[in-house]
This record gives C-alpha cells, structure tokens and sequence, in this order.
C-alpha cells in the first residue's frame, strides 16, 4: 500500500478522533452489512453536496543551479549551469556499497552528487568522476545545495525588508556562492 501526503480540503477540518494523521481521500465506508429489512442502494434522505476535489500540488523534482565557479572539461569548455534532482533512498544507500565510500567516507559526496545531477551545461552525462574533477568551491556549492532541497524540501526563504519591513520570499537555488 502507498501513501501520498495531500492536502486536507479547508473546509472540512480533521480532529484526531477522526484521524487527523491520515488525509480524507474518500467519503466513510458504508457499513459491511445493512440491517435486516432494509433496502439496498442509496441512503434515503437528502443527497450529501457534491465535495469538490482538492486541488493537486505539483511536486517539484529538478532544481535548475548555476555554480560558482564552473567544470571545465578537458577541452576546455566551462560548464556552470545545471539540474539536479531530489534524492531517493536508494541514491543515498547505494554508494554506501562503493569501495571508494568504504575505504574513504568522505568520497560519498561526490558518488552521491554524480547520481543526482542530471544535466550539467553540454556534458552528455554527469557521473561521479566529473565530480570528483569540480573545484573545490563548486563541490561545496553542490553539497549545500543538495541538502537545500532534500532535507529542506524547497530553495525559499522568507526574509523581511530592512527599510519597510515588507516580508516576501526569495528564491535562493541557482544562487552563486556571496551573492545575496
């Protein structure tokens, strides 16, 4: 069975006798058997109005990223721009098995990273040796930006105007390293 998060209609708000845990996707389950007697089908009585569905939010799974410095690959071209996706658990235990993770914990990063790049300015493909080839400045870059998304969720933060005091978010993935 798979669960997926949605979010409760506004309406119709959920207490924790009701399960407040587990979002309403369908109406109550009639009883498993009606009473002796009496007739099958609809319930009499007035019709329940018709529950609009909750509008669905899109999850984002790539992030676009510019890093600071670049890749340059071996003839010469530099590559700055790039996409990454959300992680999946088995993107994060898999590189537990390479021998490189083993003999060097440090090392999981960058397996890590070349899983989840997919794009990387013209580069064909992103694996982890164009990683471990990144200076040191973009491999950081990448780390932060990696846990921005996975363990945050979303690159926006709610920040507040110095001089009025208006609150607004900004987006902070695909931001270069010092700029605010």
């Amino acid at each position: 069975m798979r669960r997926m998060a949605a979010k409760a209609p506004a309406a119709a708000p959920q207490t924790a006798a009701t399960g407040a845990d587990f979002p309403r996707s369908a109406p109550a389950a009639a009883p498993a058997e009606a009473p002796a007697g009496t007739p099958a089908g609809p319930p009499a009585g007035p019709a329940a109005p018709a529950v609009e569905a909750a509008p669905r939010q899109e999850l984002r799974t790539e992030f676009p990223f510019e890093l600071p410095r670049g890749y340059v690959d071996d003839s010469g071209t530099v590559h700055r721009d790039g996409v990454m996706r959300l992680s999946t658990a088995r993107d994060e235990l898999i590189p537990l098995r390479d021998v490189r993770v083993q003999e060097n914990p440090a090392y999981l990063s960058v397996v890590l990273l070349g899983r989840v790049i997919t794009r990387l300015g013209t580069l064909p493909s992103v694996h982890d040796g164009i990683v471990e080839n990144m200076f040191a400045s973009d491999l950081a870059f990448l780390q932060d930006f990696y846990r921005q998304i996975n363990a945050e969720g979303h690159t926006r933060a709610a920040v507040a105007c110095p001089h009025c005091s208006e609150v607004f978010e900004v987006e902070l993935g695909g931001s270069r390293l010092g700029e605010s």
